[in-house]
């Protein structure tokens, strides 16, 4: 069995984490399609789900893609997830510019397989393809609302806040030192983690918390029509905040799980740096 992993490689591990992120894009850039493009059309508008919904997809595709690759490659399917990996828990450096391509590149195939599934709906709802629908596959702050006045530094605060709690409960969850989940659910409760994130912390900065989720989909959009897919409502550049601020989020939400509670905890076996145990043969 160990002879049989080792010889998949690094090759291995990017195609797992090329699929689940893969998986994580098509369930929520697909949620947010279907709500605010399908959800355009129906009458009255609003007819195929909201906030509440979107969120709950996110989670399940968060479930669904860390289950795909977590036997490979530990299922980071987030470039801050990598940094905060190979910053705290012994993760090798020389795999977090792969990993980040492979995650990138599993975001953009999912976003380009949503942006041609939902080409009638898109384009109904939204000929031009504006701000209106370009919240579909890249996050926006306020997630366009512009009687919200939230800019730049204020989704970037946002971003650094979110991830940091995603990181913080990632370790803590994964921590075999702590009290880990049993049963396999590890990757259910991460999905509730991911739910409760977008219901508590969506409204500043559409909770993109992972530069792969955010930056993948945006280059597709760009690709397919929606020419300032690099800048936010008010005309400034701002493809940049949730790139920068979920990986100072992740490093920050490490920090603050080793001072707190890693640091406390009973010395054991090392754990596989940025991997799930290898099961017992």
């Amino acid at each position: 069995m160990s002879e049989r992993f080792s010889r998949s490689g690094l090759i291995g591990e990017l195609s797992a984490e090329f699929a689940g992120t893969m998986i994580l894009i098509l369930f929520g850039c697909g949620v947010v399609a279907q709500v605010v493009a399908g959800g355009a059309l129906t009458t009255p508008p609003g007819g195929l789900g909201n906030h509440d919904s979107i969120s709950w997809a996110w989670g399940i595709g968060v479930t669904m893609g860390v289950y795909v690759a977590a036997r490979l490659s530990g299922a980071h399917l987030n470039p801050a997830v990598t940094v905060a990996l190979a910053t705290f828990k012994g993760f090798p450096w020389s795999k977090v510019a792969p990993y980040a391509l492979a995650q990138t590149a599993g975001a953009f195939v999912a976003a380009l397989l949503v942006r041609w599934n939902y080409t009638e709906a898109l384009a109904k709802a939204d000929p031009g393809h504006t701000f209106k629908t370009q919240i579909v596959f890249s996050t926006l702050p306020a997630n366009g609302n512009t009687n919200l006045p939230v800019y730049e530094w204020g989704a970037f605060r946002d971003q650094v806040m979110g991830t940091a709690i995603l990181l913080l409960l990632i370790l803590a969850i994964t921590d075999l030192l702590n009290t880990p989940p049993g049963a396999n659910l590890g990757p259910f409760i991460i999905g509730l983690v991911v739910v409760g994130i977008g219901m508590a912390w969506g409204t500043n900065a559409g909770y993109a918390i992972n530069p792969a989720r955010d930056f993948g989909p945006r280059l597709a959009s760009f690709l397919t029509g929606y020419g300032d897919a690099w800048r936010d409502q008010y005309g400034n550049f701002y493809f940049w905040v949730p790139i920068l601020g979920p990986l100072v989020g992740g490093l920050v939400g490490g920090a603050l799980y080793k001072f707190f509670v890693g640091r406390f905890l009973p010395t054991a076996e090392p754990e596989p740096p940025g991997r799930i145990p290898a099961p017992k043969d």
